[in-house]
C-alpha cells in the first residue's frame, strides 16, 4: 500500500513539475507580447555583447533602443525573422560598473516603450578557474618547494630498499635469518 501511495505521489509531482516547465516558455513570450525587452544574456560582463528583442511593437516591429543607462548609448531594433519580433544589439562598455541597469526600447510605429534589465557583473560565472600553486595537505608531500627534504627522503627510501633487499637474500642462501 506504501509504495502505490508514494508512486502515486511522485508520478503526480512529475506532471506537475513536466507542466511548469512547459508553461515558462509560453509566459515568457506572453510577457514579450505585452510589453517587456527579453535581454539576453541577463547577466553580462564588460566589454560582453548583449542581444535584445521584443514582440510588443508588432508589425513592422521595428524601434529604437536607448542602452544610455549602462554606458552603451542608443542601437536600432530591427524587424527580424520571427512574426512580429523586433531585435538588436549592443556592447556592453569596458568601464560599465556592476549594477542592474534599465534597457528600454520605444516602437517606431506607435510609440510603445517596453524595458528590461541587464545586470552587470565584473566576472563571468562562466569562466573556467585554474587552481595555482600547491596543494596545502599539511605534513608530507611527494615534491616540497625544499630540494634538501626531497634529497633526504630519497635516500632514505633507497636505504630500505637495499635494506630489504640484503636481508631476502641472506634468507634466501639460508644464512640462519
Amino acid at each position: 500500500m506504501r509504495r502505490t501511495a508514494a508512486r502515486l505521489l511522485t508520478g503526480a509531482a512529475f506532471t506537475a513539475a513536466t507542466a511548469a516547465g512547459l508553461a515558462a516558455p509560453v509566459q515568457a513570450a506572453a510577457a514579450s507580447r505585452n510589453g517587456s525587452l527579453d535581454v539576453y544574456p541577463s547577466t553580462a560582463v564588460p566589454g560582453g555583447q548583449v542581444t535584445v528583442n521584443t514582440a510588443a511593437c508588432g508589425d513592422p516591429g521595428a524601434a529604437a533602443g536607448d542602452a544610455g543607462a549602462v554606458g552603451a548609448g542608443p542601437f536600432t531594433l530591427a524587424p527580424s525573422s520571427h512574426d512580429g519580433q523586433a531585435i538588436g544589439q549592443f556592447q556592453v562598455p569596458p568601464s560599465a560598473q556592476p549594477g542592474t541597469y534599465e534597457i528600454v526600447a520605444q516602437c517606431a510605429a506607435d510609440g510603445r516603450r517596453v524595458a528590461g534589465d541587464l545586470v552587470v557583473v565584473l566576472s563571468s560565472a562562466r569562466e573556467q578557474v585554474y587552481p595555482r600553486g600547491s596543494v596545502k595537505t599539511g605534513v608530507g608531500g611527494a615534491l616540497g618547494p625544499d630540494p634538501v627534504q626531497t634529497a633526504a627522503g630519497v635516500t632514505a627510501l633507497a636505504v630500505a630498499a637495499a635494506g630489504g633487499t640484503w636481508l631476502l637474500h641472506r634468507r634466501a642462501r639460508g644464512d640462519g635469518i
